[in-house]
């Protein structure tokens, strides 16, 4: 399927599907925020249960997405999309229900895992089914998915708690996600996976190692700064590295032609993820979602100069529109630049958060700031897309989970960085010298980040097409067969 024309109304209908997968893990991560206050007021708990209900989601979310990837390239893509779709459903409807605190953040551990299990393989079929500027156009709604999460998930909650439909106040909130899983449901008829399974089995002691040292990262992110960083946060960090390494070495023994790997595929293949410019590439990513801080700075600036939660949410919304209009546009600035567009968007942010730093600095009044919040999201927009399609491209399609695992927990890791340092710099300099000096230095820090961010994009656009074709095993060739993940990795024990 090269072409638009070419490619059935039935994959657009799978295609829409995937979508419904790919925004309801975002939009529940925003929609939640504006209804702690009533969660609380109804179950108690305190700040505590604010914290877990984020917390818990956000964790268990970012720490099994590279798993959730894998499992769709070992056992079907469709397959394991289906199960976290009507698991996610199972899980909503949990939170929905809960009478007592300890129930909903079970619900939310639930949500975070089945989230894990359907978000990568939306990313992961649209790779492995789509070619040329079809997988562009699915590639741009997938991306201007995350910006109408990010729209409609900054009202919609406080929205459904206000109206109170039926009496369900916060519950509707997690109740929503209900009629959304059960469209999925009908859409998924149309769903094709291309890939074709082997005899491979799950990476038992590779998935047990990775959840450990990736907790061991995420847990203190989330947590240190809320809880004033104590001792036991910087013990995870190094034992989560020890493990990580321990992690490295394991997988890194499946390189040898052993029995075992007639049985076992790797979690995550060295050779998969050490070709020139995946690392590279994937340092972009997260330099990229350095801006996950940005939304929670905002919020907490507007409500240091006095603006009320409407007025906050109406400021900030030219970036969400802008971040929904830029993927859109993707397909048909190829037709211009088919390269180029991930260091474009990022250089639009770089030029939109100087702006915004000079504008705040000097009126002190972000109402006046929406045209550079606009640009922001309009970069955004512009970058998200290019960037997964640089990233995934660099590895082979048998690895599209893995790839879209990777990429997914990489954003997710790399937004609870961004919250624990830039957040902790935001902190620490409103403290000392207010807070529009403090927007004001983390923007241009941002700004700092997203430069470096698209220098390295275009290192690693750079590299992959450096690559002979044969080393890419159908990034670029429509006609190639769908080669199986084992197959990739015999071909390269033999060179």
């Amino acid at each position: 399927m090269t072409s638009t024309s070419s490619t059935s109304a039935r994959t657009w209908v799978g295609v829409g599907t995937l979508l419904a997968g790919t925004l309801l893990p975002p939009l529940d991560f925003f929609i939640v925020n504006l209804a702690i206050p009533s969660i609380q007021d109804d179950l108690g708990g305190g700040d505590i249960l604010g914290q877990q209900i984020v917390a818990s989601y956000a964790a268990t979310y970012a720490v099994m997405l590279t798993l959730g990837g894998r499992l769709g390239d070992l056992y079907g893509r469709r397959r394991v999309f289906l199960v976290g779709l009507v698991g996610f459903a199972l899980a909503s409807l949990l939170c929905g229900s809960a009478g007592e605190p300890w129930l909903l953040i079970v619900g939310r551990i639930l949500q975070g895992l089945t989230a894990a299990l359907m978000a990568p393989q939306s990313l992961a079929l649209i790779r492995a089914s789509l070619d040329g500027r079809d997988q562009t156009i699915a590639l741009g709604f997938h991306s201007a998915t995350f910006g109408l999460a990010a729209v409609i998930g900054q009202s919609l909650g406080g929205l459904l708690v206000t109206a109170d439909i039926w009496g369900l106040g916060w519950r509707s909130i997690f109740l929503i996600n209900l009629p959304v899983a059960a469209l999925g449901l009908v859409g998924s008829l149309f769903l094709h996976d291309p890939h074709t399974r082997g005899v491979e089995k799950l990476d038992v002691v590779g998935a047990v190692l990775l959840f450990t040292g990736l907790a061991g990262i995420v847990i203190p992110l989330i947590e240190g700064q809320a809880l004033g960083w104590p001792w036991w946060c910087f013990v995870l960090f190094i034992v989560a590295a020890g493990v990580l390494h321990r992690f490295w070495r394991y997988e890194s023994t499946f390189d040898g032609n052993r029995p075992r790997e007639r049985h076992i595929m790797p979690l995550v293949p060295p050779r998969a993820v050490t070709a020139p410019g995946v690392r590279t590439a994937l340092v972009a990513v997260a330099l990229f979602y350095s801006i996950a801080a940005f939304f929670l700075i905002f919020s907490e600036h507007e409500q240091a100069v006095g603006r009320t939660p409407l007025e906050a949410s109406l400021d900030i919304l030219p970036l969400g529109i802008g971040f929904l209009i830029g993927p859109l546009t993707v397909p048909h600035l190829m037709r211009i630049m088919p390269r180029r567009i991930a260091a474009l968007g990022l250089c639009l942010e770089t030029i939109g958060f100087l702006v915004f730093a000079g504008l705040v600095a000097t009126l002190d009044q972000t109402p006046w700031a929406a045209a550079p919040l606009a640009l922001i999201g309009f970069g955004q927009g512009l970058a998200l897309p290019s960037l997964i399609r640089i990233t995934v491209t660099h590895i082979p399609r048998a690895f599209a989970g893995l790839a879209s695992g990777l990429v997914s927990a990489t954003l997710q890791i790399s937004a609870a960085l961004s919250v624990a340092i830039i957040g902790g710099i935001f902190y620490a300099t409103a403290d000392a010298y207010g807070s529009t000096h403090a927007i004001t230095t983390v923007s241009i820090l941002i700004a700092v980040l997203l430069f470096v961010s698209s220098l390295l994009s275009l290192r690693a656009e750079r590299a992959l097409s450096l690559k002979s074709p044969s080393k890419i095993v159908g990034a670029h060739d429509p006609e190639t067969p769908q080669t199986t993940e084992g197959e990739v990795l015999s071909q390269e024990r033999d060179h």
